[in-house]
């Protein structure tokens, strides 16, 4: 059993170029992006995370918010880097300063948070 969290997406075409050119996903089935496109659900693959985005949310849709679990510390430190070289910009989230960089959280995790333009937010997080 997997669960699949689905993200909301104002304009498909933007969340999907977010996620597949500075983060590192793929499209599931990129054989269908045209589809996926036109019926307004896109599955995306990260290694074994799995996504949906869907402009199929209702009328007053909310952000959501998706831990992933990575097996490393470092590797919190190098995908924001890499995302941040990609063009990923958090400077506007100065009230949160674990948008703006990885920190060491209290509970024992080495976190990051992303988030996209219609407000879902990925952590990235290891166990320290």
């Amino acid at each position: 059993m997997r669960a699949v969290p689905v993200l909301y997406s104002s304009d498909l075409t933007r969340s999907l170029a977010f996620y597949t050119e500075v983060l590192n996903f793929e499209l599931r089935y990129p054989e269908h992006r045209e589809l996926a496109l036109r019926n307004g659900v896109i599955d995306l693959v990260c290694a074994a995370a799995v996504l949906q985005l869907s402009i199929h949310m209702g009328n007053n849709p909310t952000p959501s918010s998706v831990n992933i679990e990575l097996d490393y510390p470092a590797e919190v430190d190098d995908l924001f880097a890499l995302y941040t070289a990609r063009g990923l910009d958090q400077s506007h989230r100065t009230e949160s300063p674990v948008h703006l960089a990885p920190l060491d959280q209290t509970w024992g995790t080495r976190e990051v948070y992303i988030a996209d333009a219609d407000g879902n937010t990925l952590c990235l997080r290891a166990w320290r």
